[in-house]
């Protein structure tokens, strides 16, 4: 699950995820730029089976999205309920979260400001760190290039130690941006 709002440096992860055959999974912006690239996206809207809603407020929120982030693959009824629902097993999650910061400094109108507090991004986050035990999370960009080398090296694969350091990072971010939003109100 890839959404993100900075592409820049995205290209090579991206290929290393097609050559090891990975499905991808991704929102608007995110999968134009993945498609673009002529590798094959599969949009988050096939998983939810609702556009992206309220003027894009809301586009992950949704139990397709949440359910295969924090299925346990080691408990047969979450993964007989995943079935049920059509729910895919989501082993990597990547998001970067929206410039509230960067949008607090270019602008002091608070509608903007409002619109760039992200909602669906560290609820991602938070629930693939969470679940770190079955999947890697991606929340920092300067995270970018451990994550591509392990995709040539571990051919996708993940330590646990990995995944646990990953998702100590990821509340990290979570943790600076809230404390951003609450420092603005």
């Amino acid at each position: 699950m890839i959404s993100v709002f900075y592409k820049d440096g995205w290209e090579p992860i991206v290929k290393e995820l097609s050559r090891i055959g990975a499905t991808i999974y991704s929102t608007g912006g995110t999968q134009k730029f993945i498609e673009d690239l002529g590798i094959a996206c599969v949009p988050v809207e096939q998983v939810t089976t609702y556009p992206s809603i309220l003027g894009g407020r809301v586009k992950t929120l949704h139990p397709g999205i949440f359910g295969g982030i924090l299925g346990r693959r080691e408990l047969p009824q979450d993964l007989e309920e995943m079935k049920e629902y059509n729910i895919p097993e989501i082993d990597l999650v990547i998001v970067d979260l929206y410039p509230f910061e960067e949008t607090l400094k270019a602008t002091s109108e608070e509608q903007l400001i409002i619109e760039k507090i992200d909602i669906g991004g560290p609820s991602m986050i938070r629930a693939a760190a969470k679940n770190h035990k079955d999947l890697t999370v991606i929340a920092a960009k300067d995270d970018y290039a451990a994550l591509e080398e392990l995709l040539k090296t571990q051919n996708g694969s993940t330590t646990l130690e990995q995944r646990r350091a990953f998702a100590a990072k990821a509340f990290y971010v979570v943790m600076n941006y809230d404390i951003a939003i609450s420092n603005y109100f």
